[in-house]
């Protein structure tokens, strides 16, 4: 697994709402980029193997959700959440979890996961193509910090979740200030 030090221009399949369109899901495609998202900021980024999945739901999304202003004291200019699932699927999530200030970025066809080199097999829990569970912090597009779960590999029996909490990046937050 190599570490690369700047984000990969990517661009992602959102979905945002538009009152102009009106009935039941009132929601329109738009594209964002790697360089709309981290260009010029200070951003947290956390990724997950999947929307709607216990430990991503219990712990992951919540302690980020939970601290968000600390990071934004800590001058963290938005939290992302990314994750190997489309954008209904992602949207969904977020209703059902409440989350109100990490941006839920859908990584739909796992172009960032795999430019991150963090894209596994998780084939043995019936997921496919899955993020390895990290975290890090980019400033203007470069990488700053980044914590990696161990055990990385495919069909890993286990699901690590022991560095990319958000009190372990909070700490880091705290001693880089």
């Amino acid at each position: 697994m190599a570490v690369i030090e700047k984000v990969p221009n990517v661009v992602f399949k959102t979905r945002v709402r538009d009152e102009s369109i009106g009935g039941p899901n009132p929601f329109r495609w738009q594209d964002r980029t790697t360089q709309e998202l981290f260009a010029g900021k200070r951003v947290v980024v956390f990724s997950l193997p999947g929307a709607f999945t216990p430990t991503c739901s219990t712990s992951h999304l919540p302690r980020y959700e939970e601290l968000f202003k600390d990071f934004k004291a800590l001058g963290v200019d938005q939290v992302i959440c990314i994750s190997v699932n489309d954008a209904f699927v992602m949207y969904q999530w977020g209703k059902q979890q409440g989350a109100e200030n990490v941006f839920l970025l859908p990584d739909g066809n796992g172009e960032f996961t795999r430019k991150m080199g963090m894209l596994v097999d998780k084939s043995n829990l019936g997921f496919g193509l899955r993020s390895w569970r990290y975290s890090m912090v980019v400033n203007d597009g470069k990488i700053e910090k980044i914590f990696i779960e161990p055990g990385f590999d495919d069909n890993c029996p286990t699901d690590p979740f022991e560095v990319s909490d958000a009190d372990t990046m909070l700490a880091y937050l705290k001693g880089a200030a």
